[in-house]
């Protein structure tokens, strides 16, 4: 059973990947929701704001005080966590040695796309809300600019880096409002992980991390396990 903080680091670095936002999907999951309902109560206390026993915390920790653990839309659209050793396999299955432009070109990615990651890209790290007015979308434009946003994620060309306030208040004040920052991935961890990558061969990729799924979880269905590594 994960009891706090630490025992989430150790069981994700062991595991290599999860998904994060408390349910398993099929595949796995550091931490489930359904974990409170057992015989024995768990310690954990989803969105109580403790950092220590708060899964919803976590997220932002793993970006704040490390740099080996990326968390991002990755899985199904939904949140995950991917640690640095196993980072280059998912990059080897999605993206291969392909950049942003060529997959733009190849018609992978929608306009919506390249306007936020031109953006991302020429401003290091930038929160959600910036992104919004340096790329011009409006109120009307909020499912092409999500969509865009997870496109990118998923794709691995961006990921989250932390968060910052849209107020001037302190972090701790109710009325400071948190946004997502962002930040290619090539500006999150580096040139090492992009030339691993570059190493690895997409189908040695998908099989090194299908063992690993099933290692965490022999029950995982083949379909899930393809669209989990695949994206």
């Amino acid at each position: 059973m994960i009891a706090n903080y630490n025992d989430f680091l150790e069981d994700l670095l062991n595991a290599g990947f999860s998904m994060g936002g408390g349910s398993d999907d099929g595949i796995y999951a550091t931490v489930n929701h359904g974990w409170t309902e057992e015989p024995i109560a768990s310690p954990i206390r989803w969105h109580s704001g403790d950092p220590e026993v708060d899964p919803w915390e976590w997220r932002m920790r793993v970006l704040h005080e490390r740099n080996d653990i990326a968390y991002a839309k990755l899985f199904f659209k939904k949140s995950g966590f991917i640690t640095k050793e196993w980072y280059p396999y998912f990059l080897a299955a999605r993206r291969g040695n392909v950049n942003f432009e060529k997959a733009y070109e190849d018609g992978k990615l929608s306009h919506a796309a390249k306007r936020i990651y031109e953006e991302v890209a020429a401003n290091a790290m930038v929160a959600t809300h910036e992104i919004k007015q340096l790329a011009g979308f409006g109120k009307d434009d909020k499912a092409a600019f999500d969509k865009g946003l997870t496109e990118l994620q998923m794709g691995m060309f961006i990921t989250m880096c932390g968060k910052a306030y849209k107020s001037d208040k302190q972090a701790d004040n109710n009325n400071a409002w948190a946004s997502t920052v962002f930040c290619t991935t090539e500006n999150f961890f580096g040139e090492e992980v992009f030339e691993k990558a570059a190493k690895i061969s997409k189908e040695e990729a998908c099989e090194k991390i299908r063992r690993q799924i099933l290692i965490l979880n022999p029950e995982a269905q083949d379909k899930k396990i393809a669209k989990f590594i695949l994206g």
